[in-house]
This record gives C-alpha cells, sequence and structure tokens, in this order.
C-alpha cells in the first residue's frame, strides 16, 4: 500500500468515526427528551389521578355527613317517637378530640388527628321491623320504628398508619362499630350556627365550635336544688338545642409524590384561621415529612336544620 493510500484510509476511518459520535450524542439527546417528556406525563398522570380521587372522597364524605344531618333530631311522630323536653340534645359535638371504635356514642375519647372534631347526630327510626328504608344510619343501615340511632363521625389513624374520616353507629345487636368513610384525611372541622334570639327565629346569630356551645351552656344558670334536677334543666335549656345550621370542612392529601413543587403550603379551613381552633389550619411544614409535598384540597359545606328542638 502506498503511502497516499494509507493516508486516505486512515482519513475515511477518522470521518467514520466522527460520524459515529455524532449520532451517539444525537441518540443520546433524544433518549433524555423522551425520558424527561415521560417524567413529565408521569407526573401529570399521578397529579391528575390524585385530585379526581381527592374530589370522589371529599365529595362523597361530605354528602354522607350533609344527609345525616338533614336527619338530626328527626321523629317519627306517628310512631309516638317524639323527644321529651329533657332528653338528651340530638345534635352534639366535641372539639380536637378522636373515639374508641367500639365505645358506646361519644364515650372512649382519644387523642385527635390534627385537632379534627367530631360530629354526632341522632335521629329516630322508621317502618317497622328492619326499618322501611328511609331512615339509615351512616353506614347504609335502615333504622326501624321505635329505635333512637346515631351517626357520629370523626377522625382516627387506620393499622396501616393512614388517618381516615368514619363513621360511628350502632348495630342491631347493640354493639357500637366504626366504618372508615374515606382514607387520606388531615383535618376534619365543624361549626355550629346557634339561634340565640328569643323568641327563635331560626337564623344563626353565632357560628362556634363544639367548646364554644359549651361555654355557652357553662354559663347558663340551672335551676335545681340537686345535682340531678340541674342536670334535667341543662338537658331542657342547652344551646346545642339550639343549633339550625352546621358547617364543615375537611382537608384531604393523596399519595406520596402527587404534587411537584419543594415549597410547604399552609391550608386554612373555612377560608380563614379561627383563634383557639388549632385544627383549622394545616401547615404542611409542620407535617410529618412523609406527608408533605402531597396533592390537598379543601372541602366545605353548610347545611340547615330542618328539624328543630325545643
Amino acid at each position: 500500500m502506498t503511502e497516499h493510500a494509507y493516508r486516505q484510509r486512515r482519513r475515511t476511518q477518522g470521518v467514520g468515526l466522527a460520524e459515529l459520535m455524532v449520532a451517539l450524542a444525537v441518540g443520546l439527546l433524544v433518549t433524555l427528551a423522551a425520558a424527561a417528556m415521560l417524567l413529565v406525563a408521569n407526573t401529570d398522570f399521578r397529579h391528575n389521578s390524585a385530585h379526581a380521587r381527592l374530589d370522589d372522597g371529599g365529595r362523597y364524605a361530605l354528602e354522607l355527613a350533609g344527609a345525616a344531618l338533614r336527619q338530626a333530631a328527626w321523629a317519627d311522630l306517628e310512631a309516638g317517637m317524639a323527644p321529651a323536653p329533657d332528653d338528651e340534645a340530638s345534635v352534639a359535638g366535641l372539639d380536637a378530640a378522636s373515639l374508641d371504635r367500639t365505645s358506646p356514642g361519644l364515650s372512649g375519647v382519644r387523642p385527635a388527628v390534627n385537632g379534627s372534631d367530631v360530629l354526632a347526630l341522632r335521629f329516630a327510626g322508621s317502618g317497622s321491623g328492619g326499618g322501611d328504608g328511609s331512615v339509615l344510619d351512616c353506614a347504609g343501615f335502615a333504622v326501624g320504628e321505635g329505635d333512637r340511632a346515631w351517626s357520629i363521625f370523626y377522625v382516627a389513624t387506620g393499622d396501616d398508619g393512614e388517618t381516615e374520616l368514619r363513621c360511628k353507629y350502632r348495630g342491631d345487636s347493640g354493639n357500637w362499630s366504626a366504618d372508615a368513610i374515606v382514607r387520606g384525611v388531615d383535618s376534619f372541622q365543624v361549626l355550629y350556627g346557634v339561634d340565640l334570639d328569643s323568641p327563635r327565629d331560626g337564623v344563626p346569630n353565632r357560628y362556634l365550635n363544639a367548646s364554644g356551645i359549651d361555654g355557652l351552656d357553662a354559663a347558663l344558670v340551672l335551676a335545681g336544688a340537686t345535682e340531678a334536677e340541674r342536670a334535667q334543666d341543662l338537658r331542657r335549656r342547652t344551646h346545642w338545642k339550639r343549633i339550625v345550621a352546621v358547617r364543615m370542612a375537611l382537608l384531604l392529601h393523596g399519595e406520596s409524590g402527587s404534587r411537584a413543587g419543594s415549597r410547604p403550603v399552609r391550608f386554612d379551613l373555612f377560608g380563614q384561621p379561627l383563634r383557639g381552633d388549632e385544627g383549622t389550619t394545616i401547615d404542611e411544614a409542620a407535617l410529618p415529612e412523609p406527608l408533605r409535598l402531597r396533592a390537598r384540597r379543601v372541602f366545605e359545606s353548610a347545611v340547615l336544620l330542618r328539624n328543630g328542638e325545643g
């Protein structure tokens, strides 16, 4: 091989190697761009899926609680189920508390999840036997004539560590149980619209939390010479029987990685922080690390009570 031919061959090999390197670089850039697009698409999919699940869960939970509220204090007058003046109020609640799953009613109080509240509603059944299906508790079971049922909503932590809004009810056997309504709950808050006018006009003058209602009751001057007589007078005059409207707010979160970004967000349930009610403001920066930077949404609802007491 002559020297000229040798040089020509080396030049050709150099050009081929350069072309190969350019092709590899272009291919690598295309692969990286495709991977980035796939990552963005996957993030958007997880974000949209999380918000769809949040929408479904939040709306279902508040619709169920709203249906229970519209039944609150309902009485089957034809069956002689009208409540007596000194019966317990049909609407009750606890601030910053949770409950034991199987304890009766509002007993078995436990520490709250992020200051979440407890909402308890009582109503009469309808229909003989197992009920005619027109009156249901929060678990979907029919309440029969002559029965007084409870639907109690509270937040607790499940066995897997996920927080959930639960519905507590009393079964046919008299035993209490609770079922999860929606999971991924950061906070559940309740405000009660109380009619303070005399005579009452059915319009709320103030919205208070459960502690505020209990504070109004504590200021009452009760009649009676004995503790039992004063307790009976309190049941007759309690401000819990003056509740004419209820506002609820629910903050839900999605799964890990369901929101892009690196800055924590503060959520004010009811649209503004309420002094003395810690659960109405949730700051992601104060949550445990695994619960930060997730898709979140606040759901709110207001319900007028149709069945007055007192």
